[in-house]
């Protein structure tokens, strides 16, 4: 058994002698290739796909909207109004579709109708709603958009005002130069 003991050790022993002296310099190590294929020149979102999470229905439109994808912004907003289902909800889509509508560059583009649903929608806003920020800023160019109409509208009828009193000085002096006119002809 003793024999045995010493046979194992002499083993071990000889097994230690046998490996090579670590160095303190790493060896080289191949650079690992993986077969992926070449990465894409795309013009991307680097903020990541669709489903990212924690970003709602509406903010998505709203990004559309900044891109000017008007038909997108309006199916998200649509979105956020089915999935949230309250008050606040359908208020900032009927915002953010009434806002879309006084862009001249929107398919959906209604000056009158955004007018009319300004109107409403500022009669059941609530200071209590949580609405988001950007729907409150599309809000008040809401606001501003209504108010230049109206400014638009009062300068037309000003204009339409100043030309009745363009022609009626016009027929004033035409009728005036046919009567200075008639007098001298009778009296030559």
């Amino acid at each position: 058994m003793r024999l045995i003991s010493i046979g194992i050790g002499f083993v071990l022993l000889s097994a230690c002698a046998a490996t090579p002296p670590k160095s303190d310099t790493p060896e080289p190590q191949p650079e690992i290739v993986l077969n992926l294929p070449a990465a894409s020149n795309c013009a991307c979102d680097p903020g990541g796909s669709d489903d990212d999470a924690g970003v709602t229905f509406l903010e998505k439109g709203i990004d559309a909207l900044t891109l000017g994808d008007h038909i997108s912004a309006v199916q998200y907003f649509q979105r956020h109004q089915r999935i949230e289902r309250t008050e606040a909800a359908a208020w900032e889509t009927a915002v953010a579709i009434a806002f879309i509508s006084t862009l001249p560059s929107s398919p959906f583009f209604e000056p009158q109708s955004s007018r009319a649903s300004f109107e409403r929608l500022s009669k059941q806003y609530r200071a209590d709603m949580q609405v988001h920020s950007g729907v409150l800023l599309m809000r008040d160019s809401l606001e501003m958009f209504v108010s230049m109409l109206d400014h638009a509208d009062d300068l037309r009828r000003q204009a339409d005002g100043l030309q009745d009193d363009l022609d009626k000085r016009e027929k004033a002096l035409k009728r005036l130069r046919d009567l200075t006119l008639g007098s001298r002809e009778e009296s030559q």
